[in-house]
């Protein structure tokens, strides 16, 4: 077994192809088993090594498998932009791969076997052997619905304060049949999401209209309808705008679909990120890529902010400003004007939703509550039937 490992340790210092997935769990954790001079060392790295498969599941393998297929490297960009890779690469990457395929079918008597760990209960875990090749193999055919990197496993995306594109692991999972209402409006956002699938021309978007109506339930819901389509969302605040750039940079060439979502947006004059976000609505080739459209939610019809004082300002050509201004929200190709709710669609939002939770109360009594409710707040929405509903739970 001692022999085994040293076979292992010395095939993993020669990974190139895959190298990134060795900064990462299980196999930093591993180098370090293979590393350590001590059983007490060697402990420690096991330890460290089980306690990421635990978080996971119970499952070293599907541990190996997630960290190797994840990984961002030359070969996957090939297939992701249908270039034939080099036989040099192709060899590199399938013997490295049958190399992950061993350590991911390693068991803890293997590894209690090495340590001779007589008296010692070693924490467990499930292993099988699995073919790397084949199942790498597959998801190179379906590239295009699962791209690559830290892509393949998540739906949507946040950019963290250091610059990176992470996952948001606690996603909305919110599906398009949870909605009441609005279906002309959300509809639109479908078709033009089907377009943009397809790779016929689509429309950046602007869902814009009354707070609580849905428009950002929307958008994340198109997301997680279209994962399997290779759709992914990846969301920007206001002031990561000047970002966009990078943003761009990091997803062109993926073969995935990508959604910028910018959520509640405004500006006030002279702002920064006023020119960022202009710049890639126009199409401009620094902020712009061809895999990406953008889709914005506010509840401002012009999404500047704009004071009468704007419109009487010291400016030599007042209306050249206020054209640009005004016009911002113009060069969304698509805007969908979410109106809050009249009467009878606020009613029919809390009746289908007092069905669902199996809430027992009569429909008279039930439409006096909730007509009490929204006066108390000062409006009807789908926000305020949900919270409603929630106040009899």
């Amino acid at each position: 077994m001692i022999e085994k490992f040293k076979n292992l340790y010395t095939r993993l210092c020669l990974v190139s192809v895959f190298r990134g997935a060795l900064t990462h769990a299980p196999f930093t954790h591993l180098i370090d088993y293979f590393k350590s001079t001590t059983i007490e060392e060697k402990m420690n790295a096991y330890a460290k090594m089980i306690n990421g498969v635990y978080e996971q599941g119970r499952s070293f393998t599907d541990f190996v498998e997630k960290v190797v297929f994840e990984d961002e490297n030359a070969f996957i960009k090939a297939h992701a932009n249908a270039q034939k890779p080099h036989e040099h690469l192709l060899v590199s990457a399938q013997n490295e791969l049958r190399l992950f395929e061993e350590i991911g079918a390693l068991t803890p008597e293997d590894f209690a076997q090495d340590m001779k760990t007589d008296g010692y209960v070693l924490p467990r875990f499930d292993s099988e052997r699995r073919d790397f090749v084949s199942a790498y193999d597959e998801r190179l055919n379906e590239i295009s619905k699962y791209g690559y990197g830290i892509f393949t496993s998540y739906t949507m995306f946040r950019l963290s304060d250091d610059s990176r594109i992470e996952p948001i692991v606690s996603a909305d999972k919110i599906a398009m049949d949870s909605f009441i209402g609005y279906e002309e409006e959300r509809g639109k956002v479908v078709a033009n999401t089907q377009a943009f699938i397809s790779g016929r021309p689509a429309a950046n978007v602007l869902l814009c209209g009354d707070a609580g109506t849905g428009k950002s339930s929307t958008v994340k819901a198109v997301a997680n309808a279209f994962f399997d389509k290779g759709v992914r969302l990846i969301e920007l605040r206001k002031d990561q705008l000047h970002y966009l750039p990078f943003v761009m940079g990091k997803i062109s060439g993926n073969p995935l679909k990508f959604i910028i979502f910018i959520d509640d947006l405004s500006f006030n004059q002279n702002d920064d990120n006023f020119s960022m976000l202009k710049a890639a609505l126009e199409g401009s080739a620094s902020a712009k890529a061809d895999n990406a459209v953008i889709y914005a939610t506010s509840n401002r019809r012009h999404i500047i902010k704009e004071s009468f004082g704007d419109r009487t300002g010291d400016d030599v050509h007042v209306n050249d400003t206020l054209q640009e201004t005004l016009s911002l929200s113009e060069r969304f190709g698509l805007t969908v004007l979410f109106q809050k709710p009249n009467k009878k669609l606020y009613l029919d939002i809390v009746h289908a939703l007092a069905q669902k939770h199996k809430i027992e109360i009569s429909e008279s009594e039930l439409d006096i509550k909730a007509e009490a409710f929204a006066l108390k707040k000062g409006n009807r929405s789908a926000r305020c039937a949900e919270q409603f509903i929630d106040s009899l739970l």
